[in-house]
């Protein structure tokens, strides 16, 4: 078996692998040799059918197998010994395609770019700034005042007022369509929230201005997509009797309404909301060192980069931002997106970006665990109500998605692993300039 170089600018490489005839010979006997102690045939005892025989029967069905083998061990044996490591799949064809005959040389042709030398980081030498917020008593407040405004209850209006939007309405109401009443249209004593959207599009504004005792008919389209198919795109009118219109009032900031979010007393629910406000703003401020850790690394090092990579990146960026500019256009049948010379520009920062880590990573042994994975699973299945267990599967069998989840995992590892190795100071900031620095992301 012969590995000959025909290529070799920049990161580019091409060979020429030659398998001769009597290694492929050899390679099908090996194959027949390995299958002879299972093989049974009449007239023969099992594992005691003649090699002649095997081969006869056989020999051309495991041509194929024993070729892709051949190939297979000389592109391993190429990459073992050079240190290559291809940055794609390499491209392999097979010289003389359909023209090839038993009894030939094997001589295929294989193409691909090679991943650079990535040269060392002293990790120590990064200097990185962490931001540190406290949770601020009016951030707290402003938290409870909310909670207690999700724990509301309504209280009646003086008799005569009207109802206004983000008032509770008690009604009775019959729904018909052409004028015949349709099942499971109709409710009694129904506390309705006005402007809350639980009903069909166009009722509740209908019943804003009404008072107790007023007969009020909500005319209405059902959408042409509603779960009922034979009320979906039909008018419906609905005959409502408006019994009590009531005013929100929000509960009040104490003990009970602690109690009510599982907490033992005001005091330990205001604990709780300083520690997950606070956790909060820990996660923002890690995107923001991420940021300047990855800009540290960017200014660190260069490197080649294998243009593959970068192509196939700048098109994806590219891609992205389209669909973005688009919303509305969720299919691929729009016209061709070309990559403009920023898009290429942000690409060639994320490969050399993730080459980085994806080194710094592979040196470290850093790895994602199957709990990480099974974790990270579940949290996208999350996305899928009633149809888990079908996502699950669907990962099982799909190693790209696999690959998809378990990328940023691995690359949050990476960085933490970098942060604990540079210096890191912390800066404590209010909330305000953290949500700047947060913005400031979006804009890069």
């Amino acid at each position: 078996m012969q590995v000959t170089e025909t290529l070799k600018d920049g990161l580019k490489r091409s060979y020429t692998i030659t398998v001769p005839a009597a290694d492929l010979d050899a390679k099908v006997n090996e194959k027949l040799v390995e299958a002879q102690p299972e093989v049974e045939m009449k007239g023969f005892r099992k594992g005691k059918v003649p090699m002649a025989i095997l081969r006869k029967q056989f020999a051309e069905r495991l041509l194929g197998d024993a070729m892709q083998d051949a190939i297979d061990g000389a592109m391993k044996k190429h990459f073992d010994e050079t240190g290559d490591r291809p940055a794609l799949q390499p491209k392999v064809e097979m010289q003389g395609g359909e023209t090839w005959k038993k009894g030939d040389d094997v001589i295929v042709e294989m193409s691909y770019e090679a991943l650079p030398e990535i040269p060392e980081v002293d990790l120590s030498k990064l200097k990185l700034e962490k931001l540190v917020v406290k949770a601020e008593d009016a951030a707290v407040t402003e938290a409870l005042e909310n909670l207690a405004k999700s724990a509301k209850n309504f209280t009646d209006r003086k008799k005569g007022s009207k109802a206004k939007d983000g008032d509770q309405v008690v009604i009775d109401f019959v729904g018909k369509i052409d004028g015949e009443a349709f099942e499971g249209g109709a409710g009694e004593d129904y506390p309705l929230e006005l402007g809350s959207g639980s009903f069909i599009p166009g009722f509740e504004e209908q019943l804003v201005g009404a008072k107790a005792g007023d007969e009020v008919a909500v005319t209405v389209s059902f959408p042409a997509e509603y779960g009922a198919k034979h009320l979906a795109g039909k008018e419906a009118v609905f005959d409502c009797t408006v019994k009590a219109v009531k005013e929100p009032k929000a509960a009040e900031i104490d003990d009970e309404l602690a109690k009510q979010f599982g907490a033992e007393s005001l005091d330990a629910l205001k604990g709780q909301i300083s520690e997950r406000l606070e956790a909060e703003y820990a996660g923002a401020a890690r995107q923001v060192m991420k940021r300047a850790l990855l800009d540290e690394l960017d200014k660190l090092v260069k490197f080649d980069l294998p243009p593959s990579l970068v192509e196939a990146e700048a098109g994806q960026i590219a891609h992205q931002l389209w669909h973005d500019e688009n919303p509305d256009h969720h299919g691929h049948d729009h016209p061709e997106i070309t990559p403009t010379d920023d898009h290429k520009s942000l690409a060639e920062r994320r490969v050399r970006l993730g080459l980085l880590l994806a080194e710094i990573g592979r040196k470290e042994k850093v790895e994602v665990s199957d709990a990480e994975m099974t974790q990270a699973v579940m949290m996208q299945a999350r996305q899928y109500p009633g149809q888990e267990r079908a996502f699950f599967e669907f990962v099982q069998k799909n190693p790209q998605m696999q690959q998809q989840l378990r990328a940023p995992i691995f690359e949050d590892k990476v960085v933490d692993l970098v942060v604990a190795g540079a210096k890191v100071t912390e800066k404590d900031v209010s909330k305000d300039k953290l949500q700047k620095a947060v913005e400031a992301l979006d804009e890069i």
